[in-house]
């Protein structure tokens, strides 16, 4: 098993969180659930020319190798037959319209296929990728690719709207529940327009938003491994008492805190083992 991960320099690191690479031919279980993010990714099986949708009401079905994830606020299950050889990229909040060169809430809680969006040079780049050998080659071809994408975007004039960089500043750093209307307010605009402006950029509404920091700051900590008091730990993440965090963290997960506990995953803190 191998994974590989780094965050690329400028221009890049305005629009990319990480650069990934894993290698995991031999899981020892079926499937995996992937916890909401609210980052929208772009995944790129290099092992066989399709991925599996494991909706889990819906048969398991083949869906195009290369795909643009969009922001999730609901867990999603994965076979992990496709982690044998794949490569993706996280992209920052707020970054999606500028891979897509469209709003990001059209992508929300939905995937389209790469070639979709990017033409036959989403195939040349696959093609180019399963030809290289090792992780390092293949991550560093797709640094390079989304470096000659992303400096013709920024020579192109996209800008993120400076509504939506500092509101996503102000809820990354406050540390408790956040008055949507007092951001707002303060950067400028009418609640809800800059709720409009917010949802087009980012994915989802402000309120959502915060909603999904929160989770994700819960996750962090219990990702940790350390014996974690639940009352301590909804107060230190911003919810309102234990009973708030435990009926986010279902609805946002799908399970609860004590199964994420028993089932997390040591590599990453947003994938459990689904059982």
């Amino acid at each position: 098993m191998l994974f590989l991960s780094h965050k690329p320099g400028a221009p890049l690191d305005r629009f990319v969180r990480s650069v990934w690479y894993f290698r995991g031919p031999r899981v020892d279980y079926r499937r995996e659930r992937i916890l909401p993010s609210g980052c929208a990714q772009l995944i790129v099986n290099l092992s066989r020319d399709f991925l599996l949708d494991c909706a889990e009401d819906s048969p398991e079905r083949r869906i195009e190798p290369a795909l643009i994830v969009g922001q999730r606020s609901v867990y999603e299950i994965v076979d992990t037959s496709d982690f044998a050889d794949l490569i993706g990229i996280m992209f920052e909040p707020a970054a999606l319209p500028a891979v897509v060169a469209d709003r990001a809430d059209l992508f929300s809680n939905n995937s389209m296929a790469l070639e979709q969006v990017w033409g036959v040079a989403a195939r040349m780049l696959r093609d180019r990728l399963r030809d290289l050998r090792s992780a390092e080659e293949k991550m560093n071809c797709l640094e390079q690719f989304l470096f000659d994408k992303f400096l013709s975007v920024e020579q192109a004039g996209f800008a993120f709207h400076p509504a939506v960089e500092f509101a996503l500043e102000r809820f990354r750093l406050a540390p408790t529940v956040t008055s949507v209307a007092g951001v707002a307010r303060d950067s400028g605009w009418s609640q809800r327009r800059f709720s409009e402006i917010f949802r087009e950029q980012v994915g989802f509404g402000p309120k959502i938003w915060c909603r999904m920091l929160r989770f994700q700051r819960a996750v962090r900590q219990m990702s940790a491994g350390q014996d974690v008091r639940w009352a301590d730990l909804a107060i230190e993440c911003g919810f309102y008492d234990q009973a708030h965090l435990a009926n986010e963290f279902r609805a946002f997960s799908g399970i609860d805190l004590t199964t994420y506990t028993r089932l997390r995953n040591p590599l990453w803190a947003n994938h459990v083992r689904a059982e």
